[in-house]
């Protein structure tokens, strides 16, 4: 019986661990699509224990512990110590066996603490009380975290309207990892609720500097902070979005929705549909003119239950997985961009794996030869960044695309810990690759590229495809 997480975890042959220990597992990471906070970084936080690092914050493991029967003051609770929100998670952790979080779980304890015990209850004091007293040391703080995973650079998530203060005290600084901002203008288009939206324009407008009173002035402002944005080093932009938005339309439609809704009244489903194709058009217009890559995070149904959403706010927990019919709008979206010769290099993220297939075939519609692999798919995202998503969708883009040129993965996580799951994919990657030599799928003459490839999807795409 094979030990859990030994060294050759995840690794089901000779090939697969030449692999990974001789090529994917010294190259740096790249996270180049994060929730870290840029002010814990600029200001190199410290953690008081295990319990604070771990649970805060953490809509995946709050989801667990809900499904569990735990009690939301033991997840989101204010009055509810560390210690006691630690003790319930590892009352739950034994019930997370094949849910990803199992193996996250002890990999970060193992590669952040040197921690091999399992988590459960009889065993919860001892790894708190370890894990807090190396958090209270200075190469555990924030900093200290992302050199000990050898991260090179990460982009953090950020709105128009952010001063982006701290990404520059660490530019100025010169701090060694790069941390970069990423361009995510979801607010801007957001115009369902009016009063949320004048709003949300008028702090774009005081930080701007440009008088906001039709829709060209919209894109004035948001022109000058993109341009900002690439001044502190942006050089990606994401979009959160249900479906993909390519509704025909004119600027005369979309002046006088605009007035529409800057005034106060509520908008129609079409008008909201074709004023959010004319703002992703002109996002997509200035990441193009920059040389940007755009990315596509599409196809969550967010805040399904409504009482807690009333209660708790965004991102606790209560997202799911949507079935959006895409393929035409995706196709229009893309098709109208090429077109004008306007297409930026572009990661799609779907998160129904029913989509795999048609994301793949639809990214080599829309490669030109200016990049390798200039329209990518991007890697498991959210509910599909485990074992079996990862798998189904490099198998996809295996067969229907040039996996060799993929940029490889990415934490999308709020959490200094949530390094491991770069080594997780690495191994799922050269076990994959493994397999295949092993059953004379491909050539055992070739490792030693085999080997490049391994490093190329670890590190080098990414390095390259972002110019970093």
């Amino acid at each position: 019986m094979k030990k859990f997480m030994d060294e050759n975890f995840l690794l089901e042959n000779e090939t697969a661990q030449k692999l990974y220990h001789e090529h994917a597992a010294k190259m740096p990471i790249i996270d180049y699509h994060c929730h870290l906070n840029p002010e814990f970084i600029a200001k190199d936080r410290k953690f008081d224990n295990l319990g604070q690092i771990w649970l805060e914050g953490d809509h995946y493991k709050w989801r667990a512990m809900r499904t569990n029967g735990v009690d939301e003051r033991f997840c989101t609770g204010k009055d509810t110590s560390d210690w006691e929100k630690f003790e319930k998670w590892a009352e739950t952790v034994p019930y997370t066996m094949r849910n990803p979080l199992y193996h996250w779980t002890h990999l970060e304890l193992k590669t952040g603490f040197g921690v091999d015990k399992i988590l459960k209850p009889e065993a919860a004091k001892e790894i708190f009380d370890v894990c807090t007293a190396k958090l209270r040391t200075p190469e555990y703080s924030a900093r200290g975290l992302m050199k000990h995973y050898n991260v090179e650079a990460v982009c953090t998530t950020d709105d128009p309207i952010d001063s982006l203060e701290y990404h520059i005290a660490l530019k100025n600084e010169g701090f060694e990892v790069k941390v970069l901002p990423t361009w995510r203008p979801d607010k801007a288009m957001a115009v369902e609720v009016p009063a949320e939206f004048r709003a949300y324009i008028e702090k774009l407008s005081e930080v701007s500097g440009v008088s906001i009173s039709k829709y060209s002035d919209v894109i004035d402002a948001l022109r000058k902070r993109h341009d900002f944005f690439a001044e502190v080093g942006c050089k990606l932009s994401d979009h959160g979005i249900e479906e993909f938005y390519a509704e025909d339309y004119t600027q005369a439609e979309i002046d006088v929705i605009f007035n529409k809704v800057y005034g106060g009244k509520e908008l129609t489903h079409e008008e909201i549909l074709k004023f959010k194709s004319a703002m992703m058009v002109e996002f997509a217009v200035m990441d193009c003119e920059k040389g940007w890559t755009q990315q596509f995070h599409y196809g969550a149904i967010r805040n399904n239950n409504s009482r807690l959403f009333k209660n708790l706010g965004p991102d606790t927990g209560f997202d799911s997985i949507g079935d959006f019919t895409v393929a035409k709008s995706m196709s229009k979206f893309l098709n109208r961009l090429d077109t004008n010769n306007q297409l930026a290099k572009t990661i799609l993220y779907n998160l129904n794996p029913r989509d795999n297939d048609l994301i793949t075939t639809m990214i080599g519609n829309f490669q030109d030869g200016s990049v390798a692999g200039k329209i990518q798919f991007g890697s498991g995202w959210w509910f599909l960044d485990q074992e079996v998503g990862m798998i189904n969708q490099m198998n996809s883009l295996s067969v229907l695309g040039l996996l060799s040129r993929f940029v490889g993965m990415l934490t999308d996580s709020r959490s200094f810990l949530s390094y491991p799951r770069h080594e997780y994919f690495r191994r799922i990657l050269c076990n994959l690759i493994g397999k295949d030599v092993e059953r004379g799928a491909l050539p055992a003459s070739e490792i030693e590229f085999m080997g490049k490839m391994v490093e190329d999807i670890s590190y080098n795409n990414a390095k390259n495809f972002f110019q970093f």
